[in-house]
């Protein structure tokens, strides 16, 4: 059930669709991305990522849940592909991300992939 959420919730930021996104999110969410980024909101994340890239999108690979007491742990891998802020394009970038729920609700969001390995340096500040 919660593997559904995650697809759901990673299509529908894809698509920017913030409102709808922040239905799958506790008030107390908090996402982490490479190199110890941390945001709270939707927002955050946008603005971040607009001097990053262009656009990116996931191609699923596989997923993971399993039940820790009270929580329920999803893991997504597979690979980034989108454009970079030069037009360059970014294709088959490994990517993990972990997802915790507690209540039915997203409580965290970990991030790791190799995007560092493509971007412009420029693009990593």
């Amino acid at each position: 059930m919660s593997t559904e959420k995650v697809k759901n919730f990673l299509r529908i930021m894809e698509d920017r669709d913030l409102e709808t996104a922040r239905a799958f999110l506790s008030p107390d969410f908090r996402m982490t991305f490479p190199g110890g980024v941390s945001m709270t909101t939707l927002e955050e994340l946008i603005a971040w990522s607009k001097g990053r890239y262009t656009s990116i999108s996931k191609t699923f690979e596989g997923f993971d849940e399993f039940q820790d007491g009270d929580e329920t742990v999803v893991y997504s891998t597979g690979m980034l592909n989108g454009e970079a802020l030069d037009g360059s394009a970014i294709s088959e970038v490994r990517y993990i991300d972990r997802f915790i729920f507690r209540d039915g609700l997203m409580v965290d969001q970990q991030v790791w992939n190799d995007l560092a390995d493509v971007l412009p340096k420029s693009a990593l500040n």
